[in-house]
């Protein structure tokens, strides 16, 4: 690449670049973009491109960790070495002979530079690095303002003071009582800061030589990996992943700084490593999507905040080690990378408006298989059927930037209200869709340039024919005709139900009626037992006195048959006695009252035994009151023989077997 004056700009080969040295074609497009035919594929070369890529594919550099531009030097520091070669020329770098291993920082001081590598400090001169401590490894060199011969360097073990002496610099002391790795290391109103990923922020109060450490506090409270401190100003500043915080030296402690928020709120994930350009004037921070440059800003002090749209992934960078050094042009930068590094030329940093086009709309039924979609005309607006409710929406930016990718936001009105996360995926897809009204938005940003409009495509995914308003109407209908087929139902059902409420009522009042006819039938029986038991008494007592009347008689006639030996002049009144005993009045008596207490004894006793006689059926009921042969005696006015005599007589006409208890078989009739 020739400039107007026909010098050499800049060489690509494989080596930096092409996909082989092979170029068969050229051919520059109205962007002024080259691209090259080759052997093998095709190459893309950006001339005005803000960014250009060295990459190290012999492996000599290695991963850059620090960078400087100084006395017509550029320097690389690697996992390495130290690297240098003329600001100008395209040659290759070359290794500073002693520098090789790891080197963490190039800081140039009052003219000094310093070297902070693995093996210790060197101060740089040309292509000559002159070791001055070599006692461990060091991080970083730094100032102190109390003394401009003195300097501050944070070591793997600890901190150590640098003096000058003369035109040459030497270690003069290691500072007691902290032996902490000191990998930031910042100085703010004589209090040494050193941060700490894994313990915090120490805060160390030293004596006026700075030769013992005299107090050592921690701040637990800002604990966080890839974290990081630098003096910006007369500010000290401490970023990790929940922020940028400022030090308040009143309050003793960090606190959010609320006019840097608006870099946190682009970036969720910040690096703590930050850099200051040699000005000292632009503080640079590095996140996951972009690169912020914070300068000073207007009149009300308001920082000036701009954004490199330069993502993590496109650089390429040792998260956490992040690198940039000014180069001699103004406004470039060289940034490390793992295998190289990258030059930025923010003069070629002009955003421009450009547009988001919708480029295709795809949709396919839910039964189809992928790659049966049907394309759909974007001018108008699109209706589809029911079953075609799955879409897919490709769109694109018109701009090609190799390390400024395109990032998109969408939303579907109607189903998905609020944008989607900026993402770099160039196509949506939506699934299932329900019918109705929708509008398809989507939008671009590079960097912080949003699109300057917003592609839009509207349709109609109609409602499937049982959701018509014709069908809406029939289910009415059939609402309505179910609705009045269930009152019919449940009025026959209640009806129904009443019924049986009424019969099971009316068997109730008959349960409840046959209840109290059994009761008064239990009553009537409770009270003809009653009355039978009085009955039964009267009979006893009737039988008993009729015994005792005829005892009594009996005993009469004896005493005067005894007493009066004229026989004939007591005869009448024999004869009375007599006729008193033998007359029936009293088993009439007696007969009646027996059928008052026991109803159907003799009418059961005539029909088994027709043949008993009328005295046989008088001993019947006598013997079924169990009177015994003496007290039915005097009843028949005879002997008690004369019982037993009658008695056995009866057996025989009754035909009882010998075993059988005659009384005991009355009682069973």
């Amino acid at each position: 690449h020739l400039g107007p004056e026909g010098k050499l700009v800049g060489q690509y080969d494989q080596l930096n670049g092409l996909g082989n040295n092979t170029v068969l074609a050229l051919f520059e497009d109205r962007d002024g973009n080259i691209w090259l035919g080759l052997d093998n594929g095709v190459s893309y070369i950006n001339p005005e491109s803000p960014f250009t890529l060295f990459v190290d594919k012999k492996g000599v550099v290695g991963s850059v960790y620090a960078a400087r531009s100084h006395d017509g030097f550029l320097y690389l520091g690697s996992n390495q070495g130290l690297f240098c070669k003329p600001v100008g020329e395209t040659g290759e770098f070359a290794l500073i002979e002693g520098t090789k291993g790891q080197v963490w920082s190039l800081d140039e001081i009052d003219g000094t530079l310093f070297c902070g590598h693995h093996t210790g400090t060197f101060v740089i001169q040309g292509t000559r690095a002159l070791r001055i401590d070599q006692a461990s490894g060091t991080w970083k060199v730094t100032r102190l303002s109390e003394n401009p011969k003195w300097l501050i360097q944070g070591k793997y073990d600890g901190l150590n003071i640098l003096e000058q002496e003369g035109q040459s610099w030497k270690v003069r002391n290691k500072i007691d009582g902290f032996e902490h790795s000191a990998r930031f290391v910042e100085v703010l109103d004589q209090t040494v800061f050193v941060n700490h990923e894994y313990k915090g922020i120490f805060k160390v109060t030293t004596d006026p030589a700075y030769e013992r450490a005299i107090e050592v506090k921690v701040d637990t409270t800002l604990i966080g990996y890839d974290s990081g401190i630098l003096k910006f100003g007369d500010e000290l500043l401490y970023t990790y992943s929940e922020g940028i915080f400022r030090y308040d030296a009143k309050a003793d402690q960090f606190t959010k700084d609320k006019t840097l928020e608006e870099i946190y709120e682009k970036e969720q994930n910040l690096s703590g490593r930050m850099h200051l350009d040699e000005s000292g004037k632009s503080l640079w921070l590095f996140g996951q999507s972009n690169i912020y440059s914070v300068s000073s800003g207007n009149l009300l002090g308001n920082p000036k905040i701009q954004v490199i749209p330069l993502a993590e992934k496109e650089r390429n960078g040792i998260v956490g080690y992040e690198s940039l050094g000014m180069l001699p042009e103004a406004g470039n930068y060289l940034i490390g990378t793992r295998s190289g590094y990258m030059i930025m030329d923010l003069k070629r940093y002009t955003p421009r408006e450009f547009n988001i086009v919708l480029a295709s709309v795809r949709f396919q039924g839910r039964d189809l298989q992928p790659g049966s979609e049907s394309r759909a005309e974007i001018a108008k607006a699109g209706e589809f059927s029911h079953k075609q409710n799955n879409l897919d929406f490709a769109f694109f930016a018109a701009e090609y930037f190799p390390f400024r990718k395109p990032m998109f936001q969408y939303r579907l009105e109607g189903f998905y209200p609020e944008w989607s996360l900026w993402a770099e995926k160039p196509s949506a897809s939506f699934r299932n869709l329900p019918p109705g009204n929708y509008t398809f938005q989507v939008r671009a940003r590079i960097g912080d340039q949003v699109s300057s409009n917003t592609a839009d495509y509207s349709f109609v995914i109609a409602r499937p024919w049982y959701r018509t308003r014709l069908m809406w109407a029939i289910y009415a209908l059939m609402l309505g005709l179910a609705g009045w087929l269930i009152h019919l139902q449940y009025r026959n059902y209640y009806r129904k139900k009443q019924e049986r409420l009424l019969k099971r009522n009316q068997r109730e009042l008959d349960l409840a009626r046959a209840r109290n006819d059994k009761e008064i039938v239990k009553l009537k029986n409770d009270q003809l037992r009653r009355d039978f038991k009085e009955k039964s008494n009267e009979l006893a007592a009737s039988t008993m006195s009729i015994i005792k009347k005829n005892e009594i008689l009996n005993r009469v006639r004896k005493q005067i048959q005894d007493r009066f030996q004229n026989t004939e002049s007591i005869q009448p009144i024999i004869q009375i006695i007599d006729e008193s005993l033998s007359q029936d009045d009293d088993w009439e008596l007696f007969k009646e009252a027996f059928n008052h207490s026991d109803r159907e004894f003799l009418n059961t006793l005539k029909t088994a035994h027709p043949e008993l006689s009328p005295n046989d059926i008088r001993l019947c009921a006598y013997l079924r009151l169990n009177l015994t042969s003496k007290e039915i005696a005097p009843l028949f006015n005879i002997s008690p023989r004369s019982v037993e005599i009658k008695r056995y007589r009866l057996r025989k006409k009754m035909g009882l077997e010998r075993d059988m208890n005659l009384v005991s078989y009355l009682l069973t009739l």
